[in-house]
């Protein structure tokens, strides 16, 4: 599923192996790579901070080498699976081919049954770089736990016999600087409306023992204009889930309160049980609480009117790059100018996002790109002229275009060398709040010399 052919220039996503960090993100879980010894350490010189329990180039891995290529590197799997479990306490295992092990067509499956067949939670999957890149094998590794180990427990978690429980898929891990703090988010409001949610990633999860529940789920969520969704479908398939399409991530308040009464009256629509007068005092009371905040804004607003920014440009995926401009359009009056998907968005997804896009206004046009070539973008950005202070919101490669351009930046996305982020989120009320925080603390940052 390559729907970009050729070379690009600094892309802003890894090949399909480097959905691993999918695997470091459930607790306790490791990766074990079948593929040359390059690929762990490729995952975290891209990602950065993400080794977690073993992820990248701490994952075990088969260092496939050139006799593999000729002999085969089964033997070699099998023994690095057997001495994981010897030297890592671990609840699962998830076995991943780079390109040689792919190419050469090693057995994995037949080695990994060796182990599911005496008992070790342990999934293989099939993710040759060459194959697609991470945003669609994050759905391969999500499918693959799920036919391999979540349908061993299926006995004792009853398909649906928990309405008012949720499987939430939303940020993916790492690819999203975000995730872990947006996952916390999404489950604060999910569960303030009436909701039980299995996040099933990073610490607000219960691990495999949360996985083992996601039959139980009344229904699912999915926010993501498209990656995730063959997830959504493959447990409706599966279990007779369906599932609320959320298609960007909602910042502030007005996507926010949309994206939660939108849930509100989906799990009203299918018995959920729960209350709806409290779900509505609820998403009030955030609505009350982010607002007064917005409030005391109008001092700051009033005095430094003229540094701050006027207009933005977005290099993102196309869920930020959807849920950002609407939030920056109506509520901070950023005018988003050119903006950029860069996750390589298939064909079939484009004509939606670009109508999400388009509902966001109907006296402003948003020119939106789907240009996995960062580099292009940017040549695109360097060839607008436009009035007043602008910003760039994207990865830390874009830092010397906005220096370059004289205007502000603020790294949102990976790669990201030049800002940590540990909990912080930019999803929900919360997000929106802290989203202005950082993109006036930039505009604030050149105002004292």
């Amino acid at each position: 599923m390559a729907e970009y052919m050729g070379l690009i220039e600094q892309p802003r996503f890894s090949c399909a192996i480097g959905a691993l960090q999918s695997v470091v993100a459930i607790p306790r879980a490791v990766p074990i790579l079948h593929s040359g010894p390059g690929c762990g350490d490729m995952v975290k010189g891209f990602y950065e901070r993400s080794r977690g329990y073993a992820g990248g180039d701490t994952s075990p891995c088969t260092n496939f080498t050139e006799r593999d290529v000729v002999f085969g590197g089964t033997g070699k799997l099998r023994k690095i699976i057997a001495n994981t479990y010897k030297v890592l306490d671990t609840d699962l295992q998830v076995v991943l081919t780079g390109c040689t092990g792919g190419i050469v067509g090693d057995d994995i499956d037949s080695v990994v049954s060796e182990f599911s067949d005496a008992g070790k939670p342990i999934v293989s999957v099939d993710t040759p770089g060459f194959k697609c890149n991470n945003y669609v094998s994050h759905s391969h590794v999500v499918n693959a736990i799920i036919d391999q180990y979540v349908s061993l427990y299926e006995e004792e978690n009853e398909p649906k016999s928990e309405p008012a429980t949720v499987n939430l898929f939303a940020s993916l891990p790492y690819q999203d600087p975000f995730w872990k703090g947006n996952i916390r988010e999404y489950k604060r409001l999910l569960e303030g409306i009436g909701l039980k949610v299995n996040v099933l990633f990073g610490p607000e999860s219960g691990g495999v023992k949360e996985w083992q529940t996601i039959p139980r789920a009344g229904f699912n969520i999915l926010v993501s204009p498209w990656y995730g969704k063959p997830i959504a479908d493959h447990l409706k398939t599966l279990y007779g889930q369906d599932y609320y399409w959320f298609h960007s991530v909602p910042i502030g308040a007005n996507e926010t309160e949309k994206f939660l009464r939108g849930a509100l009256d989906f799990a009203l629509s299918h018995n959920a049980g729960i209350s709806k007068k409290k779900a509505e005092s609820f998403i009030q009371h955030e609505i009350d609480a982010y607002y007064e905040e917005i409030d005391n804004l109008a001092t700051f607003l009033l005095e430094f009117r003229y540094g701050l920014p006027s207009y933005a440009h977005i290099l993102h995926d196309s869920g930020y790059v959807v849920g950002m401009s609407k939030f920056l359009l109506h509520e901070t009056g950023v005018v988003p100018k050119e903006v950029f998907a860069t996750d390589n968005v298939p064909e079939k997804y484009r004509e939606d996002i670009l109508n999400d896009l388009k509902s966001t206004s109907s006296k402003r046009k948003i020119p939106l790109f789907f240009e996995a070539d960062a580099g292009k973008a940017q040549e695109i950005i360097r060839e607008t002229e436009h009035k007043g202070n602008g910003i760039i919101l994207g990865s830390g490669w874009d830092k010397k275009l906005a220096n370059e351009k004289e205007m502000g930046f603020l790294s949102v996305a990976v790669p990201s060398p030049v800002r940590l982020v540990l909990t912080t989120n930019y999803a929900g009320f919360s997000g929106g709040l802290r989203l202005i925080e950082d993109i006036y603390g930039k505009a604030l940052d050149g105002y004292v010399k």
